[in-house]
């Protein structure tokens, strides 16, 4: 990857976290200067014990800490912006840190969206990053989204202690992508010798291929070795096999909505932005089960 003469400073957002640190640790392959923005220094991604190089480590209490988060963002040309924990008021949180953005002289936000982004998407968190969409395109900053579809590691979080994957997702597919294809993405994004041509580009990120639950269920037995099945549910049984956790509404309703919005075809899009951004395949669920066993490794027999 060649990146551009005089590349500007990125600042990365939720640096500690699985993605954030993964595309922290590919900017600093490539040498690029970067910021890691992150709640707790201590959590900052390091290399072998020591800071990666290139990068300077800035400590914000959330993305509504706007003092902080604006001396996060000063000095820096670009901010990938992570996409806050679901809440009440998520879309907020994410205004937040664009103004703080703006303020601090950012040019451009490369933005961590999700696929089938709308008003009225099914899934009801991916409303909340067409809001966030619509929000960075009045502020007059450069813009690229990266709409990805639900993690590799998110389907087998989905599965019981029982074994059981439920839900009302009838026999919709879903085209999971990793977070290792994201992260290539977004290196290949922010630090692109031609950076201008991603200006007001959005680019779904998907893996290669889109699997009904049943057949994700089937992939999770052969890995793990034990029978792991997905039983769908009406919306009713969905809705009241999880209001026993006590999470609040909006959480329910993220729940509940995503496997509807597998039902509704709405995630079974497949891509070919990884390989066109990369060179290479995008990694299946098999294979991101294979390079990553102690991710699922509660799944075991």
């Amino acid at each position: 990857m060649t990146i551009r003469a005089g590349a500007g400073r990125v600042a990365v957002t939720g640096a500690s976290g699985l993605l954030g640190s993964m595309l922290a640790f590919r900017l600093a392959a490539e040498g690029a200067p970067q910021r890691l923005v992150v709640r707790d220094a201590e959590r900052a991604p390091r290399l072998d014990g020591d800071p990666l190089p290139e990068a300077e480590v800035a400590v914000v209490g959330g993305y509504t800490d706007t003092p902080a988060m604006v001396e996060a963002f000063s000095g820096c040309d670009t901010v990938f912006l992570v996409s806050a924990h679901e809440s009440a008021d998520r879309v907020g949180d994410h205004r937040a840190a664009v103004d703080a953005a703006v303020a601090a002289g950012v040019q451009r936000v490369v933005y961590l969206s999700f696929v089938g982004a709308a008003p009225d998407a099914v899934f009801t968190f991916a409303r909340d990053h067409w809001h966030t969409e619509q929000y960075v395109r009045g502020t007059g900053l450069r813009w690229t989204f990266l709409r990805d579809n639900l993690y590799h590691r998110g389907l087998a979080l989905l599965v019981g202690d029982d074994g059981v994957l439920r839900g009302p997702a009838g026999e919709g597919r879903v085209a999971s992508v990793s977070h290792d294809d994201i992260a290539d993405v977004a290196t290949a994004v922010l630090l692109d010798e031609r950076p201008r041509r991603h200006d007001g580009a959005t680019y779904d990120v998907t893996g290669p291929e889109a699997l009904t639950l049943h057949e994700v269920a089937q992939t999770l037995s052969r890995a793990t070795g034990r029978e792991i099945v997905y039983r769908p549910e009406t919306v009713d049984e969905a809705y009241a096999s999880r209001t026993s956790s006590g999470a609040a509404r909006f959480a329910i309703d993220g729940w509940v909505s995503s496997y509807l919005a597998i039902a509704a075809g709405a995630l079974e899009h497949v891509s070919d932005v990884v390989e066109r951004f990369t060179e290479r395949p995008a990694r299946s669920f098999a294979q991101w089960l294979d390079d990553y066993p102690d991710q699922w490794a509660h799944l075991r027999a």
